[in-house]
């Protein structure tokens, strides 16, 4: 079919698409439009980036508008509800209804957290025939009492593996048993993985498998793998980017850390960049979006949240920075660009640890992805040396564990403590008295009934730092008595005479009266 006249559309859809640009259909909408307008299951697996969207609202907003005139009562009820599994992809969809829909009465809203619940339940009061939801939101919604799926007519799942690998699972199945049994239910997924295949099964009845491109990249995608120490990744792509001649760049991390980061690293380096991943708000997210999509930024680098149903058609550039963990997620990535037959690269940066998946990948692609080298950067540079460990102290053991050597030698400090109050007005090592040196000051001879003593005296001193005393203090003379020392008293007059001292029973309440 060369264009969408031959789908017998409402004219008002018509208008719409021609004013949209749209030329002729993708192979997914000449396969699955005709299915969908006949009032059957549809389960559509199709590569990313080939107008799924526009399958599935074009039969939705047709079958709408042919029973809008005799059944206006429901324009109060949600009949149509499209589950996807990210904020984008969401927004995305409400702005293709909306441009095709333009010629029309028919109103959509958006259901996703992360934003002010305000308006949601205004839409949802006010109805509107198309509700476009994530599954977390739409749940405390329904659990609220504030959503009601009684009169759903058509269930649409998109990206329905992404929604399982996001542990969405439950969720859904959780919609499914608000939603009527007598409904239209259309699943479309980039891929087909056993738990799309049990839900399929379980949920659609009779379904039309259509299958277009499956589990492959665009044709028009050049593929390139870069290989670099890890170490040297931020400067390789910092001289990819330099010597590229784009103009719009998708960057891909592995974790929302190292997207940050990079994003920061970039921008010193003189590139208009942003970011995308699940750590920003909303507000943060659609303005990065927005601002990339205008060309405000020049690279975006983002986490696989952006991987999937993001429809950036200026796009000439994905670079991997970090390898994707599955062929699927790499193919989703790739998606990104040579979107509607236009051409794109695809560069990834690999390290000897992502053999195992290049392997997978090329196996994927049947073909051979070539190595490249970028001529003038200095791959033999050495890694930056590791941050050593701050010097601790002759006798000081790391992590506060208390010394076991006895005191430290002349000279050296004392190990500081989490409970000195005034560290700055420590005295200097020239002004401190000498402390007691066991191995030079020759200590008087005991005998043997007195050692057991002291060394149960020794023990019970605290070990966490010496004691200074001046010289001669504290030391038993020959012939002392075996009593163990008795602690220094404080001076402190303030307090009185009649101050306890160790070894005298404590009279509490009991006030002494002053001598």
């Amino acid at each position: 079919m060369n264009d969408f006249a031959g789908f017998n559309l409402d004219a008002r859809l018509r208008r719409a698409i021609s004013e949209s640009g749209y030329e002729e259909p993708t192979p997914i909408q000449t396969a699955a439009i005709p299915v969908a307008l006949s009032g059957a299951d549809v389960v559509g697996t199709a590569q990313t980036g080939t107008g799924k969207t526009a399958a599935f609202v074009l039969p939705i907003l047709q079958r709408l508008l042919g029973e809008h005139a005799t059944a206006p009562h429901h324009a109060r009820y949600h009949r149509v509800l499209i589950v996807t599994p990210t904020r984008e992809l969401a927004e995305q969809i409400n702005d293709t209804i909306k441009v095709l829909a333009g010629h029309t009465r028919i109103r959509s809203a958006t259901i996703y957290g992360g934003v002010s619940a305000a308006p949601q339940e205004r839409a949802l009061r006010e109805g509107v025939e198309i509700l476009v939801a994530c599954p977390g939101r739409l749940l405390d919604h329904i659990d609220a009492g504030l959503c009601k799926l009684d009169h759903i007519e058509v269930l649409v799942l998109d990206e329905a593996d992404r929604m399982f690998d996001m542990g969405f699972l439950p969720q859904v199945r959780r919609i499914l048993s608000h939603v009527p049994r007598k409904r239209q239910t259309m699943l479309f997924s980039a891929t087909f993985p056993r738990e799309v295949e049990e839900l399929a099964s379980q949920t659609l009845y009779k379904p039309q498998r259509i299958a277009v491109g499956r589990v492959q990249p665009a044709s028009t995608v050049t593929h390139s793998l870069w290989p670099v120490p890890q170490h040297l990744k931020a400067d390789l792509l910092t001289a990819l980017l330099r010597k590229t001649d784009a103009f719009s760049m998708l960057v891909f991390t592995r974790t929302k850390h190292r997207a940050e980061r990079l994003a920061r690293v970039l921008t010193k380096e003189g590139f208009k960049t942003t970011s995308l991943h699940s750590d920003r708000s909303q507000n943060q997210r659609q303005s990065a979006l927005k601002g990339f999509k205008e060309g405000k930024f020049q690279v975006m680098v983002a986490t696989d949240i952006a991987a999937r149903g993001l429809d950036v058609e200026s796009i000439s550039h994905v670079i991997n920075f970090d390898i994707p963990d599955t062929v699927d997620a790499y193919i989703h990535r790739i998606g990104r660009t040579g979107r509607a037959q236009r051409e794109g690269d695809a560069f990834t940066l690999v390290t000897p640890e992502d053999d195992e998946m290049v392997r997978d990948i090329e196996r994927t692609l049947k073909q051979r992805i070539p190595r490249e080298a970028l001529t003038g950067f200095d791959y033999t540079a050495s890694a930056p040396p590791k941050q050593s460990q701050p010097h601790q102290p002759h006798g000081q053991q790391p992590h506060g564990r208390a010394q076991a050597r006895g005191p430290a030698p002349v000279g050296a400090h004392a190990p500081a403590r989490s409970d000195d109050r005034h560290p700055a007005k420590a005295t200097p090592d020239s002004q401190q008295a000498p402390k007691e040196q066991p191995t030079q000051q020759k200590q008087p001879q005991q005998s043997p009934q007195q050692q057991p003593v002291q060394a149960q005296h020794d023990r019970q001193q605290p070990r966490q730092r010496p004691l200074q005393r001046r010289p001669g203090q504290g030391q038993k003379q020959p012939g002392a008595s075996h009593e163990a020392p008795q602690t220094a008293q404080p001076t402190d007059q303030s307090r009185g005479p009649h101050r306890h001292r160790p070894g005298r029973p404590a009279f509490k309440g009991v006030r002494h009266r002053r001598r």
